[in-house]
This record gives structure tokens, C-alpha cells and sequence, in this order.
């Protein structure tokens, strides 16, 4: 499962659908992501992708704490 929270937006996908396989890279994430939502991949700059123990991701905002 990959959750993204992109624009005050929540979606949950599952990798099959982002075409996502193991040991993709950040980069390569953000990449599928953007085409997905048909967006430019350097609104995804400034986003961290969470890998969980479970096998999930979330890619969000960088937190900014200050």
C-alpha cells in the first residue's frame, strides 16, 4: 500500500497501480507518483518517502519543525 498526502489530499494506491517494484529508488517513486496524479515530478521535491517495517509507504511533505 502506498499512502500520499499531496496538497492537502489523501490517497491510498496500491503499487501494482503506481507500477512500482522493489527496490525503486525515492526518486523513482516520486517519478511514478507524478505521472499518476499528471503532475511536473519537481512538485514531489520537497516530499520524503517513509518506508514502513510493514512493506508500506507514505510519501509526504517534509516536515519542517521551528
Amino acid at each position: 500500500m502506498v499512502h500520499i498526502r499531496f496538497e492537502g489530499r489523501s490517497y491510498d494506491l496500491s503499487e501494482n497501480q503506481l507500477r512500482l517494484k522493489n527496490n525503486m529508488s525515492d526518486t523513482q517513486i516520486k517519478d511514478r507518483l507524478a505521472q499518476y496524479l499528471d503532475v511536473h515530478t519537481n512538485r514531489f521535491t520537497e516530499y520524503v518517502v517513509d518506508r514502513r517495517p510493514s512493506g508500506d509507504l507514505i510519501v509526504r511533505p517534509e516536515a519542517v519543525y521551528g
